[in-house]
């Protein structure tokens, strides 16, 4: 793999905002800090989750965004976006989702990071861009960023590098995750190939073992918010 750099380390407690007639309480807000901060196996200290049923838990510790897809939407919104534009702890530059396997590991800092599953945009992106379909974009694009667990706890600077430690021997990439998930829902044997990828998380893995089951879980409040 090429250098993996840090662009930006991004922390930001949950707060209120208004969303339509009702207030919702969000993280999505996070600022860049300067300064080397501690990460444990639930997030880096400064930062939080407003929905912990969605959000945050071991296998969504860190949300990471490539900044390779920054220029596409910044033509697409037709604005310049800022660092943590799209509510990542990381904004990274040498990694993205196709390049990427679920249950790859990295060290960071003092921390070692494993890839735990593609994310999955909401409604809160509409919110803090003004654009309504914006999660559908994200999601249909594919350039949706994707989460890490923490194998190990330690400080991590904005100016560190990730180091590729190892990678498992079945190598399922963050874009074929992607496909599967939102895209060729019927392709049932690809399914079962991902199912056995032991690093996969547990909500990606109960969607897709229900999805077996003839069991299709409703996306419309995640990507609408009603």
């Amino acid at each position: 793999m090429q250098k993996i750099e840090i662009r930006s380390l991004n922390v930001g407690k949950p707060r209120d905002l208004q969303f339509g007639k009702k207030e919702i309480t969000t993280g999505i807000n996070k600022k860049p800090v300067s300064e080397p901060v501690f990460l444990s196996t639930l997030n880096f200290t400064g930062d939080g989750q407003g929905d912990l049923v969605n959000h945050g838990g071991r296998d969504k510790a860190v949300c990471v965004y490539p900044y390779e897809h920054y220029p596409y939407w910044e033509k697409e919104l037709g604005k310049p976006l800022d660092y943590s534009a799209f509510g990542e702890n990381l904004t990274l530059f040498g990694l993205t989702e196709h390049e990427l396997c679920i249950g790859d590991s990295f060290q960071i800092g003092e921390a070692v990071v494993q890839v735990s599953q593609p994310r999955q945009p909401c409604f809160k992106l509409s919110l803090i861009h003004d654009r309504k379909d914006m999660p559908l974009l994200i999601q249909n694009t594919g350039y949706t960023g994707y989460y890490l667990r923490v194998l190990k706890e330690g400080m991590v600077s904005p100016s560190d590098q990730l180091e590729h430690i190892s990678r498992p021997a079945l190598a399922i990439s963050v874009t074929e995750a992607n496909r599967l998930m939102h895209h060729d829902k019927d392709d049932v044997e690809g399914i079962r190939e991902v199912l056995k990828v032991e690093e996969l998380s547990e909500s990606w893995r109960k969607t897709f073992l229900k999805r077996l089951e003839g069991i299709e879980e409703d996306t419309s409040e995640r990507l609408t918010g009603r």
